[in-house]
């Protein structure tokens, strides 16, 4: 339905086609963005059921590890060995545009007081089932880590992904076709005008050669 109030004059006319060449381009643009962004969407969820089943069965190693060497080593004893840890790790954030979209990149890297260092105790009184647990833990950070990266991209790529889409909608079913309603009923007053004034012409016309000529048009 055209909007109440609008006035049906050339001026707005060519306004309103200048707003619709404009939204229609615009819808075309966000549709292709939706799209690839949906493509972009789907690489990264594979990705991230590929990692999910990684980091499980890492963890699943390392903990079983851990609780056999729980069961042969008692809890103070397993407590001390793991109470200073050798290595340290520093974390970099950095970013990447994906069709506007800014999504983290983690990048991590870890420090010990000697190189290649990762189990934080000496071997006289701990089990081999520890230093599994230990290896199968370090072995996964890097996973667990990915797939930190790239579960917080899938959440923002989704809040992308669901804003383009209403903005698609809205062109699509809102906007647009109000702006074609828009157009058509003042290109429909427009022509009643004119069609009005032809029929006031051709009366004037016909008075004026009537009362000259006492001639009927």
């Amino acid at each position: 339905m055209a909007a109440t109030g609008i006035t049906p004059t050339r001026m707005v006319l060519n306004k309103l086609k200048g707003r619709l060449k404009t939204a229609v381009r615009g819808h075309k643009l966000l549709k292709d963005k939706r799209d690839e962004l949906m493509r972009q969407f789907m690489t990264i969820v594979r990705r991230n059921k590929e990692l999910r089943e990684q980091v499980e069965a890492g963890l699943t190693e390392a903990f079983a590890a851990l609780s056999v060497a729980s069961a042969v080593m008692s809890p103070e004893m397993l407590e001390q060995s793991l109470l200073y840890p050798c290595q340290g790790v520093e974390l970099d954030v950095s970013f990447q545009n994906i069709m506007s979209v800014n999504v983290p990149v983690y990048e991590f890297q870890t420090r010990s007081a000697e190189k290649g260092d990762v189990l934080p105790y000496g071997f006289a009184q701990t089990s081999g089932e520890l230093d599994d647990a230990m290896l199968a833990l370090s072995k996964v950070f890097h996973d667990m880590l990915e797939l930190a990266q790239v579960e917080k991209s899938m959440q923002l790529m989704a809040e992308e992904i669901e804003k383009t889409r209403r903005r698609v909608n809205a062109l699509e079913y809102v906007m647009i076709p109000e702006l074609k309603e828009n157009i058509k009923y003042i290109t429909m007053k427009l022509e009643e005008n004119e069609n009005a004034t032809k029929v006031r012409l051709i009366k004037v016309k016909e008075m004026v050669l009537q009362k000259a000529h006492n001639y009927t048009y």
